[in-house]
Parts: C-alpha cells; sequence; structure tokens
C-alpha cells in the first residue's frame, strides 16, 4: 500500500510565509489607493493638538519643567493617531466575512492563523505609518526634530499599533456583525485614549483609577513616548507633568514599558488566532 507524501517543514512553512505576506501586500495596496481615508483619519489628532494643545496651553500652569503644554500632548497626540486605523484591521476582517472575500481566503491551503497574522501585521504597518506622519508637524509643538528621537517614537508606535491591531482582531473574531464590532469600538476608544495619560499626567490618580490604566497598553505607550522625548531635552524637564510612571516609587524603564506592549500584543494575537481558528 502506497503512503501520500507529507510535506516538509521546510515547504510548509515557507507556503505559511507566503500566505502572510500576500494578505499584508494586499492590505497596503489598498491603503495606497484611499489617499483621501489617511489625510481625514489625521485631522482629528491635528485639531486636538491645536485645539488643547495650543487653546489650553495659556491657562495650563506652569510646572517648572520650562516645556509648554503642547510639548507634554505630542506623544499623547501620536499615540492616539494610530487607534482608528489599528482597530480598522479588525473592521475589514468582519467585511471581508460580509462580502464573502474571507471565504475565499480560507479555502486555501494554508493555516488560518497565517491569514490573521497577515492582517495584524498590516494593521501594525499602517498604523505606525499614520503616527509618523505627524512627526512632520513636531517642530510646532516644541519638539526638536532629531533622527534618534523620531526613531524612538516610531519603534514606540509600532509596539503599540501592534497592541491595538492585535485587540482589533480579537474583537472582530468574537462579535458577530461590523455594527456590534462599531458600537465595541466606540465604546472603548475614548476611555483608553482618556486613560492613557495622553492629556493630563497621571500622578496623584485615585488608587482604583490608576488601576485602570496600569490595564491599558496606550498607558504605557504614551509613557514611552514622553520618556523618549524628554531623553532628548535639558535635563531639568524631566519633572513636574513629564514625570513618568513609577511602580513603588520607582521609575518604570522604557525597555520594560516596550516589553509590557509586546506582550499585550502577543497575548490578543494568539486569543485571536485561537478564535479565529475554530470553523464556522
Amino acid at each position: 500500500m502506497s503512503v501520500a507524501p507529507t510535506t516538509p517543514p521546510a515547504a510548509r512553512l515557507g507556503a505559511e510565509g507566503r500566505a502572510v505576506a500576500a494578505v499584508w501586500k494586499r492590505e497596503m495596496i489598498t491603503f495606497r489607493r484611499e489617499r483621501l481615508h489617511l489625510v481625514v483619519s489625521l485631522l482629528q489628532p491635528l485639531l486636538i493638538l491645536v485645539a488643547l494643545g495650543v487653546g489650553l496651553g495659556t491657562v495650563v500652569p506652569e510646572d517648572g519643567s520650562g516645556l509648554g503644554y503642547v510639548t507634554f500632548l505630542f506623544p499623547g497626540v501620536l499615540v492616539m493617531a494610530i487607534q482608528p486605523p489599528a482597530f480598522a484591521t479588525g473592521a475589514s476582517i468582519l467585511w471581508d466575512r460580509e462580502f464573502g472575500f474571507l471565504r475565499e481566503m480560507l479555502v486555501a491551503p494554508v493555516r488560518r492563523e497565517s491569514l490573521l497574522l497577515g492582517k495584524v501585521l498590516a494593521g501594525t504597518t499602517i498604523a505606525t505609518c499614520h503616527g509618523g506622519i505627524l512627526l512632520v508637524f513636531a517642530g510646532a509643538a516644541g519638539v526638536p526634530y532629531d533622527a534618534a528621537l523620531f526613531a524612538g517614537f516610531v519603534a514606540v508606535l509600532a509596539l503599540a499599533s501592534f497592541a491595538m491591531t492585535g485587540l482589533g482582531a480579537l474583537l472582530a473574531v468574537w462579535v458577530p456583525s461590523p455594527k456590534s464590532f462599531q458600537a465595541a469600538t466606540g465604546l472603548l476608544l475614548g476611555p483608553l485614549v482618556f486613560l492613557s495619560g495622553a492629556f493630563f499626567p497621571l500622578s496623584g490618580l485615585p488608587s482604583w483609577l490608576a488601576a485602570l490604566t496600569a490595564l491599558n497598553p496606550l498607558t504605557y505607550a504614551v509613557d514611552a513616548a514622553r520618556r523618549t522625548l524628554v531623553a532628548r531635552l535639558p535635563a531639568d524637564s524631566a519633572g513636574g507633568m513629564f514625570q513618568g510612571l513609577e511602580l513603588w516609587g520607582v521609575p518604570l524603564p522604557v525597555s520594560v514599558e516596550l516589553t509590557v506592549l509586546t506582550v499585550f500584543g502577543t497575548v490578543f494575537l494568539l486569543a485571536a488566532a485561537r478564535r479565529f481558528a475554530r470553523p464556522d
């Protein structure tokens, strides 16, 4: 009796990698074609930077750091800009299911997890680009045009985008329809930004509110971006409202915050992949 040949592991891995790359490329082609959507999605963070940073900057009392409120706000605006495109990845999964394209993808001889990974990596790339484009306006916020500083910002944005895209994908594989997904993301977007420290310092919060901020992935993204900025500014600017997160009175290193973002993103992705792998 003849035995059917098995696919070598290297060939199987190569096929899965090509599937991931194909999904990533499809999403990037769609992103390049939707230029108007990119422009419109960047208007909100820019308006917040102008309205809050410049408008409220005149009434926020000086804290001794020597920096204005608009500079304090800029890292939070960068992180806030990645949220809509990151969650849009989850929406695209649902719309692909709605229009039948997802069903066509699932008949391919590759694992479902590979298709989801391609979606998440594409969403991470797109969301990072959204935040990175705002670096053009750094000078208006009193942030120096420094290559090392911008590289640090992009690293934080990439990991934050990975965490948020993973969360969006997790929501997408659990909710039944695009309308339900829209309602769920509408409920999450505001609190995630508000409790991240993007608009106000997190020091002195009540214990219950501090616990909620500690469970928020964007908290670590905003603080890591802000610490990256402070590290490139005069030494006396690290105090006041620019004081970072602390654990038992010890400031959290940026490397720890980036690790936390990576863990959040990995957990969200694995949970989404486990649910996505189940047959409908």
